[in-house]
């Protein structure tokens, strides 16, 4: 079996007791493990059930062996020790905790391998859609249980089913670690959410800790913990500060930017001196704003778009290469793009009817551009974008390079400073950057300097059972944000109104942008 220096799991020999050194059990491998971390002042927790079998482990004939450790503020608990001969290789699970969609992975914790993966609706989905729904059903006689049993007899089926695809056992998971938003996380621990959402928006807990699996119900080895990311407030979840633990953003020296778009729209700013963050915009600028982008990616969902003008028609890509039913956010953000700079929408986002001549349909008294016509899509109906589409997605890129701009001019520093930009979530593995820069919805920046992360949520998560150093990180990461409310005020909504151009009102921000001359 390997292991790694910085992993969960140690290789130990603890000597035979003696007249002269005839310490309990228990002593000689807490002080065996003293040594082997080197940190004298260590304090280690072992369960009963693990003290009950110890005397026959270390007697066994081999010396030596494999311990599983995890740890929550400095302080280690032994969650498992077996003779090295005969140890199962110990895994570890990364639980994405999505509002929608939950993405579980198993890592081996000796080796560093990624086992499998797999992702699943949540199932809480059937009480409400969204986190207030929920939030509200659980103040029901009955209903925050049943929230739980929902979520935790979910995972626990995909447990088995991933354990079974990469020929593991769900007894050798030991380790687990969990990142959601705070709402998520309280209805997994079953926590009551109802002063969350009300005014002063207090959470159960901000640092739920190490809790013992079987507690939540979860069915992996008995002895198994289950570290849950701490959140900053009501909303700034867990799966943020994993997001900028995978990022490294708050280990980097210039200053650097991490979006997530997800149902929200959350920014990180900072550096390894400071870190500064604020999640969404309440009021009027989001209404029906960045929720609607960067959602629906499945196959057969366009997500690029190209205009040939030669030929005067779309060049699509869809998702998986299957028949074109829908458009997501990255796609959308393309097509907008590509019409604005061939002149079938004016800087206001309006129809040029000339430019987009036959195209150009009336549908309900509301102008449609057709996309894909219906011999080309998979449902025989033609895909268009209406004239209501591109004013929600104008105000969305408004909204979101507002906050942007926001947040930077916060610390005083401006938006073409940012050495690395972050883009994290399902929007930033399928958004084209240059896209994104074409309708303003991101600064002007290189695009060597826009990094897509994947799901940041799952790769933190993975990062934490992969180095016994992590819990400190996410405690230094977590002591030094600051979090910025983002009232909607004047100065805001000033903001806004000047972001709600192609590109934006002040084009010199956008040298790189090229739209037709006649515009």
């Amino acid at each position: 079996m390997h292991h790694r220096e910085e992993g969960w799991v140690k290789i130990l020999s603890i000597p035979s007791p003696s007249l002269q050194n005839n310490t309990a059990d228990a002593d000689r491998l807490i002080e065996a493990l003293k040594n082997r971390l080197a940190t004298p002042r260590l304090e280690v927790a072992i369960d009963l059930e693990l003290l009950q079998r110890l005397p026959f482990i270390l007697r066994q004939e081999d010396s030596e062996l494999c311990c599983t450790l995890f740890k929550d503020h400095g302080h280690w608990v032994l969650v498992d020790l077996q003779p090295l001969h005969s140890a199962k290789p110990p895994a570890g699970l990364a639980v994405d905790l999505g509002t929608t969609r939950v993405v579980l992975r198993i890592v081996d914790l000796s080796s560093d391998a990624l086992l499998g993966e797999s992702a699943f609706d949540n199932p809480q989905i059937d009480i409400g859609p969204d986190i207030l729904t929920r939030i509200h059903y659980a103040d029901r006689p009955g209903g925050l249980q049943h929230l739980q049993q929902l979520i935790c007899e979910a995972v626990n089926r995909q447990i088995i089913a991933l354990c079974h695809s990469c020929s593991r056992l769900p007894e050798e998971i030991l380790l687990i670690a969990v990142a959601g938003n705070t709402a998520m996380t309280h209805l997994l621990l079953g926590l009551c959410p109802h002063w969350m959402i009300r005014e002063p928006y207090i959470p159960v807990t901000n640092r739920p800790g190490l809790i013992p699996a079987a507690s939540l119900g979860l069915q992996v080895n008995p002895q198994a913990r289950v570290f849950v990311f701490p959140n900053i407030g009501s909303y700034f979840g867990g799966d943020l500060i994993a997001g900028i633990l995978y990022s490294g953003l708050h280990r980097a020296d210039e200053p650097a930017l991490l979006v997530d778009v997800g149902t929200n729209a959350e920014v990180v700013l900072g550096n390894s001196q400071w870190l500064i963050a604020c999640a969404g915009a309440a009021g009027p600028a989001l209404e029906s704003g960045v929720t609607r982008m960067g959602t629906l990616a499945a196959p057969g969902v366009i997500d690029r778009v190209r205009l040939d003008r030669t030929a005067k028609r779309f060049k699509i890509h869809t998702i998986a290469d299957q028949p074109p039913h829908g458009i997501c956010g990255s796609g959308l953000i393309d097509l907008a793009a590509q019409l604005f700079l061939s002149g079938l929408i004016d800087f206001r986002g309006r129809f040029q009817a000339r430019a987009c001549g036959d195209r150009l349909i009336d549908i309900d008294g509301t102008e449609h551009l057709i996309v894909v016509p219906s011999t080309d899509s998979a449902t025989g109906k033609a895909l268009t974008i209406s004239q209501t589409d591109l004013d929600s997605l104008i105000r969305s890129k408004a909204a979101m390079y507002t906050i942007l701009e926001t947040i930077t001019g916060t610390v005083g520093i401006q938006l073409e400073d940012i050495a690395t930009f972050y883009v994290a979530g399902t929007f930033g593995t399928f958004i084209q950057p240059t896209s994104a820069i074409g309708i303003g919805m991101l600064p002007d920046l290189p695009l060597k300097a826009f990094k897509p992360l994947g799901n940041s949520s799952l790769g933190g998560a993975t990062s934490l059972l992969r180095s016994d150093c992590s819990i400190e990180e996410i405690d230094r990461i977590r002591d030094r944000i600051t979090y910025l409310e983002l009232n909607v005020n004047q100065d805001f909504m000033n903001r806004f109104s000047a972001a709600k151009f192609l590109p934006h009102t002040d084009r010199s921000r956008f040298p790189s942008v090229r739209p037709p001359v006649d515009l």
